[in-house]
């Protein structure tokens, strides 16, 4: 018998697709990314609603360019938009608190787990908290805010992911 559902567990919805062009589609478990999702939002106390999607390299470039002025795929982007909602409130007139969107590119988490998380499945594991963390409001533009970021992912990772702590091979930080 498993854990009882967390108070906000029924405040939390994570809705995850996978949208990878056939040709660049690396095989995803969307359940099992949402959930590490759903935990990470959970354990935050978030209520709302936050959108997971895999895509391929051609459509994570695309937003990459439109939205950060930068040229090429990246790993993960995240979209937060009711960063002003009141965490108490999760509903106004019965509309759901849209938390954000995440983006994930399995394509290019494929190609940098060796030199970064060490596995494809670690990495993939490290974008999404990493994705869902400026949702909640964590930043890593300054260095207090990287430190802080890191040491969550690492506290959820070890809690939700791993259950325990990090394989020797994991690293948050990209290898040269």
């Amino acid at each position: 018998m498993g854990d009882p559902p967390s108070p906000t567990a029924a405040l939390v919805t994570v809705v995850a697709a996978d949208e990878q062009a056939a040709t660049d589609g690396i095989p995803v478990d969307v359940d099992r990314w949402a959930a590490l999702a759903h935990a990470a939002l959970d354990a935050a106390g978030a209520h709302g609603e936050l959108t997971l999607t895999f895509v391929d390299r051609a459509e994570i470039a695309a937003l990459n360019a439109e939205h950060l002025g930068k040229d090429g795929p990246t790993d993960v982007l995240s979209f937060p938009l009711d960063a002003e909602a009141d965490a108490d409130a999760p509903s106004q007139r019965g509309v759901p608190v849209l938390l954000g969107d995440v983006v994930v590119c399995p394509a290019v988490a494929v190609d940098q787990a060796g030199a970064h998380a060490g596995t494809v499945d670690d990495e993939l594991a490290l974008l999404v908290v990493h994705g869902v963390l400026p949702v909640l409001g964590h930043d890593h533009a300054e260095p207090g805010e990287t430190a802080a970021m890191r040491a969550r992912e690492l506290d959820l990772l070890q809690a939700h992911h791993w259950h325990g702590p990090p394989p020797s091979g994991f690293r948050q930080e990209h290898g040269s």
